[in-house]
């Protein structure tokens, strides 16, 4: 007996469950706005020096004679030190010198982008860094909150984590937008990257608790979903407001909207019924079962008061014992094995999904229409996982996605310059097949890992997957070096990622590995009967 069997009763998606679970769905559009934002709020336009004689009352565009009489060829980050006279500028008097100045002030191309943080604070030449770092912290921030809002959740709530993430995230959203210098803006970015988390991931874990398990492949398949309708919209926004201060603002203020949530979204009956809270747990449950006309026998009722007190029992009776960490992953071959490949896995999926999102503007013609591309594919990726993921395996789909978005990205090498639109072609190929294979890795892990180090093998792997996204923005430099690398890069990573994943063992109608033997013993081709004996006798050592 178990919540999961209360569920049975009431229904495992009813009505009850749908409303809380749609409501709960429209927050991963605002958590993707923040996530995505980025690309607008940082955007790099074409630029130049500020030549001497303009006094800041110039344009980007120059004749073609002045820029070659004012600019090194390629070179937009200094001009030649001369005397800029009438007779220099018209022709009549030859350059003396090939000596350059480093720009002292700089001139943007407001064609596509009226202005943007990188153009207020000068982000560009011996400074370009500083943009990228700005999102690399970011995602240091979402990383971060992973674990400070993960623990709150267990410790405090699901629902306060929750409203307290969203409260933080639109005061530091309103506060990015009216900071006065890089520094202020991008220490408010990483608290709205930390309370992505809080909200998306909270909120995530609230619907998946409340269906029953029938439905939790398409629950958390549907709610990526709405992730990637707010990766459109975010382009919407920008296509409307131009300056990137109200952006910001325009982006973050959704968010009220979900206050009102704190009357209609309940705590998760299991989180109650964790913590020995049973009667909070039993409001909620009848309340359900009211709004889907059914009836929980009172027998139900009792049996989990008699469980939570059964809990409290082995709970106190195993308080002493050490909890299982990372390291009991690592301890044997098989498992380290299979450990270090999911590791790597998480590290490609989360690099190369944030990688190519953020690399739109890299890719050449209209960026808005990249970007909204780039947010649309993502949905056919997930209607893939829908069809597929329980007919033709995890191991499967996760090697065939990562093995497509290699090729398509690495083929970019043989597009000929002047075909643009075949590299956009291949990079949105890549993204679709790459948010296929981000949404399998979630299910599979989950399968891979022993239930007594389950929780912590996720945790650590979704550690790992920040790294890569804390690298991804970096990514977005090389584009401005030569225009595939990034997607050269990402390409070789899935390539190599989706090879090496057919060493791990399919998981599919398999029963899930319960403790560190049975983790160690699934998928191995073959185990001497020395290694088992070897295997129980470390493990008896540890208990003991």
């Amino acid at each position: 007996m178990g919540y999961d069997d209360v569920i049975t009763h009431l229904g495992e998606f009813g009505p009850y469950q749908k409303r809380i679970y749609y409501l709960l769905c429209l927050p991963a559009i605002v958590c993707a706005f923040h996530k995505l934002a980025g690309v607008f709020l940082l955007a790099k336009p074409d630029f130049r020096c500020e030549l001497p004689y303009e006094n800041g009352s110039a344009t980007y565009e120059l004749p073609t004679h002045l820029w070659n009489l004012s600019f090194p060829v390629g070179e937009r980050c200094a001009y030649y030190d001369v005397d800029y006279s009438g007779e220099y500028l018209n022709g009549s008097q030859p350059r003396t010198s090939n000596e350059t100045k480093s720009c002292s002030r700089y001139v943007y191309d407001q064609s596509k982008f009226l202005n943007s943080a990188v153009t207020e604070w000068n982000l560009v030449c011996n400074r370009a860094f500083l943009a990228a770092t700005s999102d690399s912290i970011f995602m240091l921030g979402v990383l971060l909150g992973s674990f400070i809002f993960g623990q709150m959740s267990d410790k405090l709530g699901r629902k306060p984590t929750f409203f307290t993430s969203l409260v933080l995230q639109m005061i530091f959203g309103v506060l990015a937008a009216v900071s006065p210098e890089y520094f202020s803006y991008t220490i408010s970015r990483m608290i709205v990257g930390a309370t992505t988390s809080g909200v998306f991931l909270v909120a995530y874990v609230i619907a998946l608790e409340m269906v029953g398990s029938s439905y939790r492949l398409f629950a958390g398949v549907a709610m990526q979903m709405f992730f990637s309708v707010g990766f459109m919209l975010t382009a919407g926004f920008a296509y409307f407001i131009h300056d990137w201060r109200w952006l910001q603002i325009a982006l973050t203020l959704p968010g009220l909207l979900f206050i009102c949530y704190y009357w209609i979204i309940p705590e998760s009956a299991r989180w109650l019924l964790l913590k020995g809270r049973q009667e909070e747990a039993f409001v909620i449950i009848k309340k359900a079962a009211k709004e889907n006309r059914v009836q929980i026998p009172n027998q139900i009722y009792d049996q989990l008061v008699d469980e939570v007190a059964e809990k409290k029992k082995q709970d106190e009776l195993t308080a002493n014992q050490p909890a299982a960490t990372v390291f009991d992953l690592l301890r044997f071959p098989n498992l380290r094995r299979k450990t270090l490949l999911i590791f790597f896995d998480w590290f490609v999926n989360s690099g190369v999904y944030y990688g190519l999102s953020w690399n739109t503007n890299n890719l050449g013609g209209n960026q808005l229409v990249n970007f909204m591309i780039s947010g649309a594919v993502e949905i056919p990726g997930y209607v893939l996982l829908l069809f597929t993921l329980n007919r033709w395996g995890r191991r499967s789909i996760l090697c065939g996605t990562m093995m497509i978005a290699g090729v398509s990205l690495l083929a970019t090498i043989f597009v000929p310059s002047d075909m643009n639109w075949l590299i956009i072609a291949c990079a949105m190929i890549g993204k679709l097949a790459i948010t296929s294979s981000y949404g399998t890795i979630y299910i599979f892990s989950a399968e891979q890992f022993p239930t007594v180090v389950r929780n912590v093998g996720l945790g650590a792997s979704s550690m790992v997957a920040r790294v890569g996204g804390i690298l991804a923005p970096y990514l977005k430099m090389l584009g401005e070096i030569w225009r595939p690398l990034p997607l050269i890069i990402c390409g070789a990573l899935s390539l190599t990622a989706g090879l090496l994943s057919l060493l791990l063992p399919e998981t599919l109608n398999k029963p899930m590995p319960e403790t560190i033997e049975d983790g160690e013993n699934f998928g191995k081709k073959s185990s001497a009967p020395q290694e088992a004996q070897e295997l129980t006798g470390m493990l008896n050592g540890k208990s003991s």
